[in-house]
Order: C-alpha cells, then sequence, then structure tokens
C-alpha cells in the first residue's frame, strides 16, 4: 500500500456505479489502494464492495464510511495476527 506520508495522502475523486446510480467519492489515495485491496481479497468487485459500505452505513457519508471500513479491516487483520 502507498505510504500515507509519501504521497498516498492526496485526496481524489473516483466515480462509482453502485445500485444503478453513478455516484463520486472523495478519498485519499491510500484509503483507495487499501479498498481495492480488501475487494481483491474477498474476491469482490470494488463496486460490490463499496455497495455493502454503502448500504450500512446509516446517515455516515460515504467517503467517511469507507474510510472507517479499511480503518476497520486495518485493525482486524492485526489482530488476526
Amino acid at each position: 500500500m502507498n505510504d500515507p506520508v509519501a504521497g498516498g495522502g492526496r485526496m481524489a475523486k473516483h466515480s462509482l456505479v453502485i445500485a444503478g446510480h453513478r455516484t463520486s467519492i472523495s478519498l485519499e489515495d491510500a484509503f483507495w489502494l487499501a479498498l481495492k485491496e480488501i475487494a481483491a481479497a474477498r474476491g469482490q468487485s470494488l463496486a460490490g464492495l463499496v455497495a455493502e459500505i454503502d448500504s450500512a452505513r446509516g446517515e455516515a457519508n460515504l467517503s467517511s464510511a469507507i474510510r472507517v471500513f479499511v480503518l476497520a479491516e486495518a485493525r482486524g487483520s492485526k489482530r488476526a495476527s
């Protein structure tokens, strides 16, 4: 994964289709790359994983919900080691 201090903190917009609707999210490169890695490790499409996060986020902003999801995944994998 990109080093967040060495460029992974750059913000970028990413477009996805979720539940048939095109949406755009702003995420730092480090979070986007981690999200792609999580989807690949689960054998899921990126859009499918984001759709799951979207359906569980409640009132939270989608970009924020993705960041929290990626952080939770990172913490979970460290606990499992």
